[in-house]
């Protein structure tokens, strides 16, 4: 079984590898880093299909399905789950979207190890030269991506225990936020005036904050929190409804239960819920304040443009999301909003890191030399 579901993780991902080599790209590398970015927001996409179809279970073992390596094999064993639980949480289409994910998981891990060696090989056919990056960051991605598959293994051995799933989700955001900064040092970029110097906290502190909102996020999808506030922007009718914080964020305890094993009260999911919109709000406030402010950066035009955008979709997503009873398509494009906000703001930081060196005169590896800035178009 285990040959197979290797087999498989490689069979899928020899598709982007291929696109990467016959591609006219120069630097092979780069576009390398940007089809495995690519693939890991897909896979966040594919992530909260997965959760929000709750088919995190579909395959209640891991890492195959009933022991086989694809649900074709098991399809005996899932049709008695499927014939004894009609409404359970194993069927035969929630079989093949958990693999599925398992799959486009693997074929990333794939990426990364092929990202590793080749940076390694750099490194070693250099010799004593000095070369313009360093192997480390991709072998820290490497062990990263085993530490989000134990996750993974994790979120299934322990039934959906939510502080588990929540903490795959920040994982595998965290991973696409380090892709995204590998990305960015192996791109050029137009020189960042000296004024995006000023935005170096504020830019910081956004990606921290966001963070946290990914994570309430997670919190409320983890707890099925999405609709104990039914209307917006009031929860319930009422600014400040009945909440209960106490059993809500009591971080080790089962799905569904308090730490007590008693059912999780209707108030907890209500502060859970109450919560994360509220944070978001302060959120998207910043983030809003930042891009505006922004506008007026030469460098960081385009970056903050795009801000702008994902954050005012995001905030739409999430009201929408409410205010039409969990439509599952809004649902997981509100997650795929937060994944790129995550991107920008990750790219936002690089480029204020730019500013330094820029107002220092030294020569950046990641801009373009003998470029100038139109103040209008960056």
């Amino acid at each position: 079984m285990l040959i197979q579901l290797a087999a498989t993780g490689l069979l899928v991902a020899l598709l982007p590898l291929a696109i990467v080599w016959v591609s006219t790209e120069a630097d092979k590398y780069r576009k390398l880093v940007w089809v495995t970015l690519f693939l890991t927001f897909d896979l966040i996409m594919f992530g909260a299909f997965t959760r929000l179809t709750d088919s995190g279970l579909g395959c209640p073992d891991w890492p195959g399905c009933y022991g086989q390596a694809n649900p074709l094999q098991a399809h005996a064993d899932i049709s008695a789950a499927e014939a004894a639980m009609p409404t359970g949480p194993v069927t035969v289409i929630k079989a093949w979207i958990e693999m599925i994910h398992r799959y486009l998981a693997m074929a990333i891990g794939v990426l990364i190890v092929a990202l590793t060696a080749i940076a390694w090989r750099r490194r070693l056919l250099a010799g004593g030269r000095r070369i313009h990056f360093s192997p480390l960051f991709p072998t820290g991605l490497l062990v990263f991506i085993c530490l989000q598959g134990a996750f993974g293994a994790w979120t299934v051995t322990l039934k959906l225990q939510p502080v588990i799933v929540t903490l795959h989700l920040v994982l595998g955001m965290a991973l696409l936020m380090l892709l995204t900064w590998l990305g960015a040092q192996h791109s050029y970029h137009l020189p960042v005036s000296q004024a995006a110097d000023a935005f170096r906290i504020p830019a910081r502190l956004a990606i921290a904050m966001l963070m946290l909102l990914i994570s309430l996020g997670g919190w409320v999808s983890s707890n099925y929190a999405t609709l104990a506030c039914t209307d917006f922007p009031l929860c319930n009718g009422v600014l400040m409804p009945p909440m209960d914080f106490a059993n809500g964020f009591t971080l080790w305890r089962d799905l569904g239960k308090t730490p007590d094993g008693e059912f999780l009260p209707f108030s907890a999911l209500t502060a859970i819920h109450w919560t994360h919109r509220s944070f978001a709000v302060v959120v998207a406030a910043l983030v809003a304040w930042i891009a505006l402010r922004a506008l007026k950066v030469p460098g960081l035009r385009k970056t903050a443009r795009w801000l702008l955008i994902a954050v005012t979709v995001q905030f739409a997503s999430g009201a929408l999301t409410v205010f039409l009873t969990f439509p599952l398509a809004l649902a997981v494009v509100h997650n795929g909003g937060a994944a790129l906000l995550l991107l920008l703001l990750t790219m936002l930081n690089y480029k204020v890191r730019l500013a330094a060196p820029a107002a220092s005169g030294a020569l950046n590896p990641g801009t373009v030399p003998g470029l100038s800035v139109n103040p209008d178009t960056h």
